[in-house]
């Protein structure tokens, strides 16, 4: 588990990137710490997409579609192009048999601070007049069609979402990543909502404070950016950069075609395994393979 130091220590960088836009417009009500557009772009400046009105990369619905048919093996190259931390595993899933795909939306929850939560009103319970009051509803109000809420509350005590949210979540997004625990278990089951979660508890959310919607966050030992694209199946969640993501399904396709060749050979009944995978050896048959390949990505 990584520390609580690190939290922190981006709670006091948003701090000062808050200050520093004080200075030049006035603090309004009800602040949360959050990328302006202008840094979403800073720091996803590879992204080669558009994006939405918040800044967040918005990797296009076809590209996403693409990516449901791909496998965690297929990602995992990810590790080999310097992105070593975007996999997390060891989840309770809602449902095994659905892959997740979409685009993070991320929220941060940590232990409840008065002095704190008190200056902009992000704490819970609160006393605050409803309307001006943050609650990990504003992050949940923001989801799209193709959108993954991404949770990092894995010091938070009670369930950030049950069975009401999660129908919420379920007509208007993707999904849900939540590095921390849910409530309601049986209902959220009733529907086809697609989650990643840590536990389920009785208890309802409280004492905690939001102190970050739309920044980077911690879930488990990865890294995730607004925008990401999720993608999560029965091993785990992966966390892809926008940049890198028709790199990944590209080379899927490939893969896709390696693994039909070589089951078709193994069919054959002719040759051992060393003889096919995961590269045949015989040059005739790297040849055949080489023309396979090219015929079914459709190269001349």
């Amino acid at each position: 588990m990584i520390s609580m130091n690190v939290r922190f220590h981006t709670l006091r960088i948003l701090l000062g990137w808050l200050v520093a836009a004080s200075a030049v417009s006035a603090p309004a009500s009800g602040q949360v710490f959050k990328l302006s557009p202008e840094q979403l772009k800073q720091y996803t400046a590879a992204n080669p997409y558009d994006r939405f009105p918040d800044g967040r990369p918005k990797v296009p619905d076809a590209i996403l579609e693409k990516v449901k048919g791909l496998s965690a093996e297929e990602v995992f190259g990810l590790e080999h192009r310097g992105f070593p931390n975007q996999f997390e595993n060891h989840w309770q899933i809602l449902r095994p048999d659905k892959k997740l795909v979409g685009r993070a939306v991320t929220l941060q929850l940590m232990p409840l601070r008065p002095d704190v939560a008190d200056v902009d009103g992000t704490g819970l319970p609160s006393s605050a007049p409803r309307g001006q009051h943050i609650t990990h509803q504003t992050a949940i109000n923001l989801l799209g069609p193709g959108d993954v809420l991404v949770v990092d509350a894995h010091a938070i005590q009670g369930g950030i979402i049950g069975d009401n949210l999660g129908f919420y979540i379920f007509k208007k997004a993707a999904g849900f990543v939540i590095d921390g625990a849910i409530r309601d278990l049986d209902g959220l089951k009733e529907f086809g909502l697609v989650g990643y979660f840590r536990e389920a508890v009785p208890s309802f959310l409280t004492s905690c404070m939001i102190t970050g919607i739309n920044i980077p966050v911690e879930i488990g030992k990865a890294t995730v950016m607004p925008g990401d694209v999720v993608f999560g199946d029965s091993e785990g969640v992966y966390f892809i950069p926008p940049q890198l993501v028709k790199e990944v399904v590209e080379r899927a396709d490939e893969t896709h075609i390696h693994d039909e060749w070589t089951k078709k050979k193994f069919a054959e009944g002719k040759y051992s395994s060393t003889d096919i995978y995961p590269r045949p050896s015989d040059p005739a048959l790297q040849k055949e393979y080489q023309e396979y390949l090219k015929s079914h990505l459709g190269q001349p």
